[in-house]
């Protein structure tokens, strides 16, 4: 694959590098024996992913649905567009 973009960069003083141009805030680093240093962009958190805790919750309340044991509906009209 040809590299899209190619320039020398330096350590600072806090041995910082830093990137020109950088599409991403986040990066992911592997550092390699012969000197190489990958970087690949990476999120914080992975998207669409839901916690254990979240699940734990979304099933307790599916339970519970099943059971009957629910709210009365919600009126949501005050959030829709009227037109």
């Amino acid at each position: 694959m040809a590299a899209v973009k190619e320039y020398d960069a330096r350590i600072d003083t806090k041995k910082r590098v830093t990137l020109r141009g950088a599409k991403y805030d986040n990066y992911h680093v592997q550092e390699y024996a012969d000197g190489r240093i990958v970087l690949e962009p990476r999120e914080l958190v992975a998207p669409f992913e839901l916690s254990r805790k979240t699940l734990a919750a979304m099933d307790e309340s599916m339970k519970n649905l099943k059971k009957g044991k629910a709210s009365k509906p919600i009126d949501l009209g005050a959030f829709t567009d009227k037109k």
